[in-house]
């Protein structure tokens, strides 16, 4: 299962595994892109439209699989967005409310939906899309990398939680990727999003999507606890070295 799979990451993420031999449920907003990929890839996915912010109509979603779509063995947390990017002091209440309840409750609602049904048959592997903003606050972003950090410390601790069992855990943060992110972020502002990677050679959604493929086909034994992904001319959060 891939939440948030219809663009980015997400949707890459759901293309590798399927390449990768895996049959995913693709989950998301979207009606019109889930029937798309369902159009295309047919017996390899099966669509279910929800909000994760939805804890109601998330869990009524999974409960509706048929049952030859019920054993999920990976779990791919990808849902996620960042709004905004101003002072904090200046933040929107509306956007901060969409940050947490998307990056962090809905990660933790699909995370309570799937990961018993994992532990009770002993197999499974939970994959978070965390971000390198996790890692420290960079200026105007504070509630995001907060969200992000959240994700960090909430993968942290499931990792202790299933260490008795064969279950993995693993967090996946990636730095500048250049997908339909900062277009969100920015509500729509495609010159402003299109800033954000003038002068580097950013990541794709395909790069993230490689990475996590990687950490699944791990050996059994093998648990990749997490991966930090950066553009080779980027450092961390915040330094990015760009072409002039």
């Amino acid at each position: 299962m891939v939440t948030g799979a219809t663009s980015g990451i997400g949707r890459a993420c759901a293309e590798h595994l399927i390449r990768a031999g895996y049959r995913v449920i693709i989950t998301g907003r979207n009606i019109g892109e889930l029937s798309r990929m369902a159009d295309q890839y047919r017996r390899d996915v099966y669509p279910l439209c929800f909000d994760v912010r939805d804890r109601e109509t998330a869990e009524g979603a999974v409960a509706s699989l048929p049952p030859s779509w019920q054993e999920i063995e990976v779990l791919v947390n990808n849902a996620g967005l960042a709004l905004g990017l101003e002072p904090e002091y200046e933040g929107s209440y509306d956007d901060w409310d969409t940050m947490i309840d998307t990056n962090v409750k809905g990660l933790l609602t699909m995370t309570r939906t799937i990961v018993p049904g994992m532990v009770a048959r002993g197999r499974g592997h939970i994959i978070n899309i965390g971000s390198v903003a996790g890692d420290a606050a960079y200026a105007n972003g504070a509630v995001y990398c907060a969200s992000k950090a959240a994700v960090k410390t909430i993968t942290d601790g499931l990792r202790i939680d299933v260490a008795h069992t064969p279950l993995r855990v693993t967090l996946v943060k990636p730095g500048l990727v250049e997908t339909n992110f900062s277009r969100v972020r920015f509500h729509g502002d495609a010159d402003r999003a299109s800033n954000v990677y003038k002068g580097i050679e950013p990541l794709t959604g395909d790069d993230i999507a490689a990475t996590v493929v990687y950490a699944v086909q791990a050996p059994a034994h093998v648990q990749i606890a997490e991966i930090l992904v950066l553009a080779t001319h980027q450092a961390n959060g915040s330094t990015i070295v760009r072409k002039q």
